[in-house]
């Protein structure tokens, strides 16, 4: 019989403000066992980190870790937390998506001897979102960044069951949303995603693909339909119930746009306002900051999209 009970739970962060410039003291940490072959664990960056969380898994035959963290240090945190919590060793970690607070652990990892995979189409993306993304953060960052890249093995190109620690899981290969790739994780009725849904914090959003966004999730209801899901950012939750308030979110943010749109470049004003609206709506949802890159970007999708119907 399936049990479902709190392990254990050690809260050690201390509260900040949801910037990165306020380095909290630590992470915090949840153990939840949910039935007898396999407990789920999950560990949470400092918001240094972008509060990222990484799931451990572990089976009969060792440790699975999902997504490998923003900061070296944070990966190999949560790699120390995970084995000596099961006793067991981290085999393999898995990357869901070509964003460095999924990749950027993989060096750290592969050089304890884990094997870090993700998709092809993903590790496909790495090098050239790694290129971007050292320009913004690694004079900032540094020592605690990566020195160079190391990819992630590619180990799925389709949707297929595999196994691994002794457990089989399934890797649903998925399109574009907060990624042009996306892979989601499937043990029994649990789904870990990334951030493709994220439990009250804003979405990064910067790619402006919020339609394909809202696809992505109608996916993941009509093909998966998990119990619970487990998120890139904030705490798991029923499968529903978070697929429900991601969409709502998102369909909010696209409205507010909309409702101030103009029809031409977006102002820092129009910005402004729009984010006000946004962050009224959702007072409690985390990292702000996120909504400058992400309106601007779902403005010229719309502003583009006016262009080409104009010139039809």
């Amino acid at each position: 019989m399936k049990q479902l009970f709190i392990f254990m739970t050690i809260f050690i962060a201390s509260c900040s403000s949801d910037t990165p410039e306020n380095k909290p003291v630590a992470p915090d940490y949840v153990k939840v066992e949910y039935h007898n072959d396999y407990q789920i664990g999950s560990y949470t960056s400092s918001s240094w980190g972008f509060d990222t969380n990484s799931y451990w898994i572990e089976g009969p035959d060792g440790v699975v870790l999902i997504d490998t963290q923003f900061l070296p240090s944070a990966a190999n945190e949560a790699v120390d937390i995970a084995e000596s919590v099961t006793g067991k060793k981290v085999i393999m970690a898995i990357v869901l998506h070509a964003n460095p607070d999924k990749f950027n652990g993989t060096a750290a990892l592969k050089s304890r001897g884990i094997k870090v995979v993700s998709s092809q189409q993903i590790v496909s993306l790495i090098s050239d979102v790694d290129q971007q993304r050292r320009a913004w953060f690694y004079d900032r960052y540094k020592p605690d960044y990566p020195e160079k890249l190391v990819l992630p093995d590619a180990l799925w190109n389709t949707t297929q069951e595999f196994e691994a620690a002794g457990l089989r899981f399934k890797a649903y290969v998925i399109r574009d949303a907060v990624s042009d790739a996306h892979l989601l994780i499937g043990l029994d009725d649990h789904l870990f995603v990334g951030d493709l849904v994220v439990n009250k914090y804003h979405a990064w959003m910067e790619l402006g693909k919020s339609k394909q966004w809202l696809e992505r999730l109608e996916e993941i209801r009509k093909f998966v339909n998990p119990k619970v899901i487990h998120p890139g950012r904030g705490y798991a939750k029923n499968g529903d119930a978070l697929l429900d308030q991601q969409e709502a979110y998102l369909r909010f943010v696209i409205k507010t746009i909309r409702d101030i749109y103009t029809g031409g470049n977006i102002t820092e004003q129009d910005k402004k306002d729009i984010i006000k609206v946004i962050t009224d709506e959702y007072p409690d949802y985390g990292f702000e900051y996120f909504l400058n890159i992400g309106v601007p970007a779902e403005w010229e999708q719309i502003r583009q999209k006016d262009h080409e119907m104009m010139s039809m």
